[in-house]
């Protein structure tokens, strides 16, 4: 971030922590943006039957403390703690805040069913969305609590709340229940335009607003740390607490992506290209999302559902480790010698957001080895974020920088292929927690760390240095002649993939 515009470095950091898909980090940021210690725990995402993809918030819970135990051990004195929080997530507490069942995660596509019969079944899906900016699909929570109303009655009268995993940490850790404007307006739940609940989503949850949290901004000081919780993470009693905004809008702060025409990339568990503006809204067609950041703030864009997952299953399944595995695919040229893959191996996102087709290699030959199996999969969760790219193209958008974040980032190899295959230069600032720098952005803003006058969004736009950037190379047109071809594959197995799911 730099040093102008911010306080001394000997002022007190901010702990920032993301809590992730499957691991929670935790960073100590200096006002100058150096980072002073750094923590990491994971949990295990299981699949208990198809289409689950659940956590035990207690596990999630114990990996918070774990994470900051490492981050502040020995560090300067701290201002704040700010929050980020996976997005999409469903939690259901009792009126104490103790979980009734298990986390349901974005992954989680059991309720995809209920998304399509309500595209096809009365319920206009694309005026839902643009009062919303949360696509109809089986990651939302509005769509997952019709789900469980369905399927799970029992469960969805037994919670005296409905959250997502942020609201339950920061209501544990605080005493008090609240959501920020961020994670709230990616659920599904709330209008864009009147930023509070909205009656045909909520009726449709079969909720009501008294289920939900308090609406909060995301620089709000929600209250402090219980003195039991501050003993038993480390840190000192009496902490403030920033509530924090969703991972997503807080990766392009922490990029620095924040003014028009600058789009952030960020490649985790799951991918997701994000333009900020400076109003809320969504594509005609609905293929885009809206999520705000602040009042003054969105981010519009699409997630997909399979980034690093996708690489994580090769490891499983193919029997190397990572490094193995991303040599070998270095050395397979461009296009992996005619092999195409669709690596959607939990239910896709955008730019369709239906889901149903699961992933498939095409044109598999006795000659294709384990690299070619990982370039085809690398290749296809670039082309998937291609096809974001051209949706937000298509809504008017331009872009003119891209800066990317990530764990993909770590890879030379995964960075260059998502140069060619967006066929943009791509940046790529310093460090790898884009979500976490920018919940201490926040953070210092809430706390007047910031001098006056210079508000998070600012502070990131100036403050974020960009040292590397991949450029496209020759390859890129061999992805651009790909894209036709994925969509085409799409739309050609969808019946196929549609009778082998029925059995």
């Amino acid at each position: 971030m730099g040093t102008r515009g911010l306080s001394e470095p000997h002022s007190p950091a901010v702990l920032a922590v993301d809590l992730g898909t499957t691991s929670t980090k935790a960073v100590a940021f200096a006002a100058d943006g150096t980072v002073l210690g750094e923590g990491n725990a994971g949990y295990p995402l299981a699949e208990p039957e198809p289409g689950a993809a659940v956590q035990d918030p207690e596990l999630v819970w114990e990996a918070v403390g774990d994470a900051i135990a490492d981050a502040v051990g020995g560090g300067p004195p701290l201002a704040a703690v700010s929050f980020s929080g996976a997005m999409h997530g469903l939690l259901g507490v009792d009126r104490d805040g103790d979980p009734v069942g298990p986390l349901l995660t974005w992954a989680d596509a059991r309720a995809a069913r209920v998304a399509e019969g309500w595209r096809t079944g009365g319920v206009d899906v694309v005026a839902l969305q643009r009062r919303t900016g949360t696509p109809v699909h089986s990651m939302s929570p509005l769509v997952k609590l019709a789900w469980l109303r369905r399927e799970r009655p029992s469960l969805h009268r037994a919670a005296a709340r409905w959250g997502g995993v942020k609201e339950f940490v920061l209501g544990r850790a605080t005493g008090r229940r609240v959501t920020d404007a961020s994670c709230a307006s990616g659920t599904g739940l709330r209008d864009l335009g009147t930023r509070m609940w909205d009656d045909e989503a909520l009726e449709l949850a079969g909720i009501g607003a008294d289920a939900l949290d308090e609406l909060v901004d995301t620089t709000a000081v929600v209250g402090h740390l219980t003195d039991r919780v501050a003993d038993a993470w480390g840190v000192p009693r009496g902490l403030p607490v920033v509530a924090g905004a969703a991972d997503g809008p807080l990766a392009n702060l922490g990029l620095g992506a924040v003014r028009p025409g600058v789009l952030a990339c960020s490649i985790g568990t799951s991918g997701a290209l994000r333009l900020a503006v400076d109003r809320p809204g969504t594509d005609p067609r609905g293929r885009l999302f809206c999520y705000e950041l602040t009042r003054e703030r969105w981010v519009v864009g699409g997630a997909t559902t399979n980034g690093g997952v996708v690489l994580d299953w090769a490891v499983e399944a193919f029997g190397a480790d990572v490094t193995t595995l991303l040599a070998e695919a270095a050395e397979v040229p461009a296009g992996a010698d005619g092999l195409l893959a669709l690596p959607h191996l939990l239910a896709e996102r955008a730019p369709r957001w239906d889901g149903g087709v699961g992933g498939a290699f095409l044109n598999l030959r006795r000659g294709h080895g384990r690299g070619h199996l990982t370039r085809a999969l690398l290749e296809g969760v670039c082309l998937q974020l291609r096809l974001v790219l051209e949706s937000v193209h298509d809504a008017g958008l331009a872009v003119e920088e891209v800066r990317a974040t990530g764990g993909f980032a770590r890879s030379a190899f995964w960075r260059g292929l998502l140069a060619d295959v967006l066929g943009l230069d791509v940046g790529y600032p310093e460090g790898h927690q884009g979500s976490a720098r920018g919940a201490a952005l926040l953070g210092l803003q809430a706390m007047g760390v910031l001098d006056p006058g210079i508000d998070a969004l600012t502070a990131a736009a100036d403050r974020v240095t960009v040292p590397t950037t991949a450029r496209p190379t020759a390859a890129a047109g061999t992805y651009t002649a790909r894209l036709e071809l994925v969509e085409r594959v799409h739309d050609q197995l969808a019946d196929v993939v549609a009778r082998l799911q029925s059995g």
